[in-house]
């Protein structure tokens, strides 16, 4: 693996001929790969249940191809399951080569249920057991995970989250909206010392250029998208009629939406992705056209499917 520079300063990797690129998240010096890791999954409501082998054999794959950015939270899977699965890895490879996000704000409870606790003694709780299960010192990003405005405008959290800062537990403060969106948060975030914006962004989902992207910019936020191929329909390999397992968050989704979805996805692949090219490798690179867009965090199932994610960096400018 070859480390290059380019006249603007962005690293590249080159990894079985993949160049991985690097954008910097908004204020904060964290350096990210333009394509990420999420773990939602490895917390099992996404129709598999992952082995530590499983979980190695992806995050290795990522690690081959330049990817540094691990995205997970308190909350996907019971007990902390994906943080601890994603510790037990950094446990045993050097963790200064990975940025490390993860969130508070909730208790898992049962299969897409969650108990909402934003409450001081029980974000304290979080963090520690974050940290514990991660097996780090230090979180690089914690973010505010989906809560209402009431939650968010608690001054005395954002003091608590400052001490935590200063007693070197969290290195930068972040937000993750909510999937119906806020945005009070995107236009507060800074005066709450949060330096960055996670948002649900794909080809389907536009809405962040009005609601959140001016604010990112007045305020030089970094920009994490998620869902950036809208839970997989992005990829093209589903149809109309298509079915999910029971224990696939997929299958709780509306389902006049899905086949709304599923029709603009059909007539994407006809009009606008380029001949001979994936089109979820379009759709990813699609979101990061837009230079305040810092990261993706898609997930995947495989080290196949990381290979093929981390590829879309082919198709991106600086």
């Amino acid at each position: 693996m070859t480390l290059t520079t380019n006249k603007l300063g962005a690293s590249r990797f080159y990894s079985q001929n993949l160049a991985m690129r690097y954008r910097t998240l908004g204020k904060t010096n964290l350096r990210v790969s333009v394509i990420g890791i999420g773990t939602w999954q490895f917390g099992g409501e996404w129709g598999v249940n992952f082995s530590q082998a499983e979980v190695d054999a992806i995050l290795d794959a990522a690690a081959e191809c330049g990817i540094n950015l691990i995205d997970t939270a308190e909350c996907y899977g019971p007990d902390h399951l994906s943080e601890k699965l994603v510790g037990n890895y950094l446990s045993r490879r050097d963790r200064s080569k990975w940025i490390v996000a993860t969130k508070f704000g909730h208790r898992f409870k049962s299969f897409m249920d969650r108990d909402d606790d934003f409450s001081i003694a029980g974000v304290q709780k979080q963090l520690d057991d974050s940290l514990k299960a991660l097996r780090v010192e230090t979180i690089d990003l914690y973010q505010f995970h989906s809560g209402t405005d009431k939650f968010f405008q608690e001054e005395k959290l954002w003091q608590f989250l400052a001490e935590q800062k200063r007693a070197g537990k969290i290195r930068h403060l972040g937000i993750s909206i909510m999937q119906k969106g806020s945005e009070l948060q995107a236009r507060e975030a800074a005066s709450v010392g949060a330096e960055a914006l996670q948002v649900v962004y794909n080809r389907l989902d536009r809405r962040p250029e009005e609601i959140y992207f001016p604010h990112a910019e007045k305020n030089n936020l970094g920009i994490l998208a998620r869902v950036p191929l809208a839970s997989g329909l992005l990829s093209g390999k589903y149809k109309s009629g298509v079915t999910f397992a029971a224990n696939d968050v997929r299958s709780t989704f509306d389902a006049e939406k899905m086949k709304r979805d599923l029709a603009e996805v059909e007539r994407l692949q006809k009009e606008e992705v380029p001949s001979g090219v994936p089109m979820a490798k379009w759709a990813m690179a699609w979101c990061l056209r837009n230079p305040i867009v810092t990261a993706l965090i898609p997930g995947c199932k495989n080290p196949e499917q990381v290979r093929a994610n981390a590829g879309a960096a082919d198709l991106v400018g600086n």
